[in-house]
C-alpha cells in the first residue's frame, strides 16, 4: 500500500508541476497503475480476485486512453510544432 500511495504521489506532482504534455500524460498512467497496485495488492489481501477483475478493466481503459491520447499530442505537435502546454492556445474555449 505505502509502494501505492508513493506511486500516486509522484504522478500527482508531476501532473500539477510538469509543462509537457508528454510529462503529464506519463504521470497520469502512473497514477492508474497505482491504483492497480492497490486494487491487487487489497485482493489479495481478502483472497478476493473481484480486485483483480477490475484491474483488468482499468488496464484495458488505459490503453484505449494511450492510444487516443498520442494521437491527440501527435496532432498537436504537427499543429503546433510544440508539446508545451502553457504555449498551446487554440484549445481554450
Amino acid at each position: 500500500m505505502v509502494l501505492s500511495v508513493l506511486l500516486f504521489t509522484i504522478g500527482v506532482i508531476g501532473v500539477l508541476v510538469r509543462r509537457n504534455a508528454i510529462i503529464i500524460f506519463m504521470c497520469i498512467e502512473i497514477m492508474l497503475n497505482a491504483a492497480n497496485l492497490l486494487f491487487v495488492a487489497f485482493s489479495r489481501e481478502l483472497g478476493d480476485s473481484s480486485g483483480q477483475v477490475i484491474v483488468f478493466f482499468v488496464m484495458t481503459v488505459a490503453a484505449a486512453e494511450v492510444a487516443i491520447g498520442l494521437a491527440i499530442i501527435v496532432s498537436v505537435f504537427k499543429n503546433h510544432d510544440t508539446v508545451n502546454v502553457d504555449e498551446i492556445k487554440s484549445m481554450k474555449g
